[in-house]
């Protein structure tokens, strides 16, 4: 009887130190980081953010299809590093070549969803180059609230064990952002609770989103293509009616407004667009103009950046010569068009991105006075 009730207490020992130490998780899918300071453990919005979270797992599992010959097949984020460590904000790592330039051999955009934001420590989010599509392999875990990320980088989890930890690497000796002894990631796995979280096909998800964004963007482009058309044939008709003004600068007036006729000592609030003279827009004030061309840029968006700007249209004034005589030309209220032969603009050199001896053709509608 003693034997049995020895051998009852050592299965018993037997089966609790088997226990695994995330057995009071629920449901869902999760990373496990184990690092040279300690692991963390993150829960991984799949089902918000589904081809973000399908691009690290597939990574972290090492069955990415698309990703580099020189990793397939690999558990891609084993061994590297954090390379980038700024206290009270984040740790970054991710990067293969260990500098903050590298990436699994492919670049993808960004996901977003209204109930993942930077509002806490320990939010995990893909780290990019700061532009449309550049996203890859490299992520960052912050240490506090960052709301000023929200809507420019995809948050995917944040860390439901180890925030410790994140806190111990963030407070790791530096020179400038550079670990002088980086924190090495041993291995990521990935953790399936319930059946969601284990049907989760990674490989799938993530190349199915792919495919998916290569045939929205085809369309985009044909759009594009047809609105610059569209556009272009309009600016073709207005320039037939256009006045022509001894400098070369010729502007056409679409919507008479009721205002006062504008001088060259004025300060005026002013919304424009510039496009190329085939159509095509370089940049705007208008969010309205921007919808209408489907060319609005979100971060700008999303940061208030669309607004009208402060004219000076004195011959003194820093602007192109052309854009200030066309205003010059108008009436508070207006809308025209102005086109700006090269000299008028950024003459045989170009600036800023405008090809040499580029002409110009501005969208302009005047607000008000600004003073």
């Amino acid at each position: 009887m003693k034997q049995l009730f020895k051998l009852t207490v050592v299965i018993l020992v037997l089966v609790t130190s088997c226990k695994s130490p995330y057995s009071n998780l629920e449901d869902g899918l999760y990373a496990e980081i184990k690092t040279t300071k300690g692991t963390m453990v993150a829960k991984l919005a799949f089902d918000k953010v589904p081809a973000v979270v399908a691009n690290f797992v597939s990574l972290a599992e090492g069955n990415n299809t698309i990703v580099d010959s020189l990793y397939k097949d690999k558990k891609f984020y084993n061994g590297l590093t954090f390379h980038r460590v700024v206290d009270q904000f984040m740790i970054q790592g991710g990067d293969p070549w260990g500098n903050g330039k590298g990436n699994p051999g492919y670049r993808f955009g960004n996901q977003f969803h209204p109930d993942l934001k930077h509002d806490k420590p320990g939010i995990l989010a893909m780290a990019n180059a700061g532009r449309p599509k550049t996203n890859g392999s490299q992520f960052y875990i912050t240490e506090v609230p960052r709301p000023d990320l929200d809507n420019r980088y995809s948050v995917f989890g944040e860390l439901v064990l180890g925030i410790e930890i994140q806190d111990s690497i963030s407070n790791i000796e530096t020179v400038g952002e550079i670990a002088i002894n980086p924190v090495i990631i041993e291995e990521i796995n990935i953790i399936r609770k319930g059946s969601e979280a284990k049907d989760f096909d990674a490989p799938k998800v993530f190349k199915d989103f792919l495919i998916s964004e290569a045939k929205k963007e085809k369309k985009r482009k044909e759009r594009r293509k047809e609105i610059t058309r569209a556009t272009n044939e309009k600016f073709y008709e207005q320039e037939e009616k256009a006045i022509a003004l001894a400098s070369g600068l010729r502007y056409f007036i679409s919507e008479k407004g009721e205002g006062e006729k504008l001088s060259e000592d004025d300060l005026i609030r002013v919304h424009y667009a510039v496009y190329f003279k085939n159509g095509t827009l370089i940049k705007t004030s208008n969010l309205k103009t921007a919808e209408a061309l489907e060319m609005v840029n979100e971060q700008r968006k999303n940061q208030n950046g669309y607004q009208p700007i402060i004219a000076d249209i004195s011959p003194d004034a820093d602007m192109i010569p052309g854009f200030k005589e066309g205003l010059q030309q108008l009436n508070v209220g207006d809308k025209a068009t102005i086109f700006v032969p090269y000299h008028l603009a950024y003459g045989e050199a170009g600036r800023q991105g405008i090809p040499p001896k580029s002409n110009l053709i501005f969208e302009v509608e005047v607000i008000e006075l600004a003073k």
